[in-house]
């Protein structure tokens, strides 16, 4: 098949175009303003005929380019900044995906869609009602309904898949954080934290369910949670990865009272929640109806993340 990628040169981009280009399929790879274009020194009178150019004959686009998550906005309307970034570029993609003839349209989305935690009785499902709680996971369900409602007028399928984190070889962000932790000794007030579960997706998970939903007809139209098919609490986490490092993690206790006090005085509620609450994914629906599993294990998945350490 021939495959559009967009953020080919991000964290997930540039693993999956290799993936793609591994299992046989025409890689067409978009990147970021101001990069080396990948096709190479190619002039364009106009933003039109690149798209219709690199558009033409593709069966497949998958989108993964947009504004992530901001830890410190800056910007004085981040909603506004969100759509600015991800909900109208990607419907202008769409758009000029169903002029060139495009049948299907992967839309990596996020988690955050279903909510920033579960419960311990609960976990999030796909046709759970959505709860986005903050600007980013706003756009990116305002995109998702944007994308099924153009469906709906159109010949083109569309996919949404929402990852939660996503780890993986040179991965940023708040697993990269805690392997710089537990390499560097850094003692960690975390032992006490064991009845939280934590659903995570290896990068290879994530890239097997999307090639899977490239091509099986039952992906058309839906939406998917991703994960490892196995939840952890931070304790087991920080335990699993140290195991994987071969070295003895420096935990020590202090109560969950005590953390959150010290969250709420310091002002990182958000990383509180991140540390200490759950969020877990319902993943059944992708047995369902696209006979799919996670094919690497949560610790296969650690072990091949720190192969670059």
């Amino acid at each position: 098949m021939k495959v559009l990628v967009t953020g080919a040169n991000g964290f997930v981009g540039s693993a999956l175009c290799a993936h793609l280009s591994n299992l046989g399929h025409e890689v067409i790879p978009i990147i970021r303003r101001g990069s080396e274009f990948p096709l190479g020194q190619i002039f364009f009178p106009n933003e039109e005929q690149m798209w219709k150019f690199v558009l033409n004959r593709c069966d497949v686009v998958i989108h993964l380019a947009g504004r992530t998550h901001v830890m410190r906005e800056r910007d004085p309307d981040p909603l506004g900044a969100f759509r600015a970034a991800n909900l109208e570029p990607t419907m202008k993609l769409a758009v000029r995906a169903v002029e060139a003839g495009v049948k299907r349209f992967i839309f990596i989305s996020s988690i955050k869609v279903n909510g920033e935690e579960t419960m311990l009785s609960g976990v999030f499902k796909p046709d759970d009602v959505p709860r986005p709680s903050e600007p980013y996971s706003v756009s990116k369900y305002e995109t998702e309904n944007a994308l099924l409602s153009f469906s709906r007028r159109t010949q083109l399928k569309v996919i949404i898949i929402r990852p939660p984190l996503v780890y993986g070889p040179s991965a940023k962000g708040n697993f990269s954080t805690l392997l710089k932790c537990i390499t560097q000794g850094i003692p960690l007030p975390l032992s006490a934290i064991t009845n939280n579960r934590r659903s995570l997706v290896s990068l290879y998970n994530l890239m097997d369910l999307i090639a899977c939903c490239m091509v099986h007809p039952n992906a058309s139209n839906q939406i998917f949670l991703a994960s490892d098919g196995e939840d952890l609490s931070t304790h087991d986490l920080i335990l699993r990865v140290s195991k994987a490092l071969g070295v003895v993690p420096r935990l020590f206790y202090v109560p969950h009272l005590a953390l959150k006090a010290s969250a709420m005085i310091f002002n990182k509620l958000d990383l509180y929640r991140r540390l200490c609450g759950s969020l877990q994914v319902d993943i059944s629906k992708n047995q369902m109806l696209l006979d799919w599993k996670p094919p690497i294990s949560l610790d296969d998945g650690i072990r091949r993340a720190i192969q670059k350490l």
